[in-house]
């Protein structure tokens, strides 16, 4: 593993690039990959930044992926001139990949608000990567959903960080409590050591962003854009992994959002939420792997 460093739209980004397990393949910008070995570049959620991914990544040894940290989240930047939107972070992907000079033969995953940036940044720019995979995601506004009246509360929770004095807003965002309620509130997990391992890794990376102002814009894009919306633009082959007992993206509006897609396939992993990555990485692996082989390199 490396991380390394570009400025894709004024922001400054970090980025991770895990080598595939053979040795001899060439690392960095536009290396060509091994036969076989294919190139994922993988978007992590809201609040989170790669170390999220990871315990997914790890069961992908024999390919290339590169996770950045959004800007605005983990150690990168925020955008300096852009809203923190949907549209300016479809943008910023469209940037990073050609940075990077990334072909179309770029595998692209997207988790939970990665599934919106990476959906919409297809829609727009057609034949850029292939195939798609989306885990967890978000197939309905949340406001819709059955935890709408906890959305309404979270987007008043996010405002109200945003409009208090710095330190009092900075203590409630950053509050280890309500980050250990968001952790309960989607684990579903009862194994005590993957558990306390969740909450280790809500606590230790749920709080690294920018600053209020480019959160509560974030979270506003969370809630209300969808990979719904663009579905039917989506004309690739595209990959589903959702969560039986996901509470944020439900399975009928999984099944609903299949319905939509060219080329969709759609693989439920029982017994879990939100939290694939992290509480069933394996079964997601196993997914990504026969979905790949299925859909090589253009």
């Amino acid at each position: 593993m490396h991380q390394r460093s570009a400025t894709v739209d004024g922001a400054a980004v970090q980025y991770w690039e895990y080598a595939p397990g053979p040795a001899g393949v060439p690392e960095g910008p536009g290396a060509p990959g091994a036969a076989g070995v294919r190139t994922i570049v993988m978007v992590h959620g809201f609040r989170g930044d790669h170390h999220g991914l990871e315990r997914v990544v790890e069961l992908l040894p024999q390919h290339r992926i590169i996770m950045p940290d959004l800007p605005g989240f983990g150690i990168s930047a925020a955008f300096p001139n852009s809203p923190h939107d949907i549209c300016s972070y479809s943008s910023f992907l469209g940037g990073f990949l050609a940075t990077l000079q990334l072909g179309p033969e770029t595998v692209l995953l997207g988790h939970s608000f990665g599934s919106i940036v990476a959906s919409h940044f297809v829609a727009a720019n057609p034949k850029r990567v292939h195939p798609l995979v989306l885990v967890n995601p978000i197939a309905s506004p949340a406001l819709e959903g059955p935890k709408g009246v906890m959305t309404k509360l979270a987007v008043f929770y996010y405002w109200a960080a945003a409009k208090l004095p710095e330190r009092l807003g900075q203590s409630l965002l950053r509050s280890k409590a309500i980050v250990h309620i968001m952790s309960l509130t989607m684990a579903k997990t009862r194994e005590p050591a993957l558990l306390s391992f969740i909450h280790g890794q809500h606590h230790a990376y749920f709080s690294a962003f920018a600053n209020r102002d480019m959160l509560l814009e974030a979270f506003e894009a969370s809630v209300a854009g969808t990979v719904r919306e663009v579905a039917a633009e989506l004309d690739l082959p595209t990959l589903l992994i959702a969560g039986a007992e996901d509470e944020i993206a439900t399975l009928p509006q999984q099944h609903k959002l299949l319905t939509l897609l060219p080329q969709g396939e759609l693989v439920v992993v029982e017994r879990v939420g939100h939290l694939i990555h992290y509480e069933t990485p394996q079964r997601a692996a196993e997914a990504i792997l026969d979905f790949l082989e299925r859909h090589p390199a253009p």
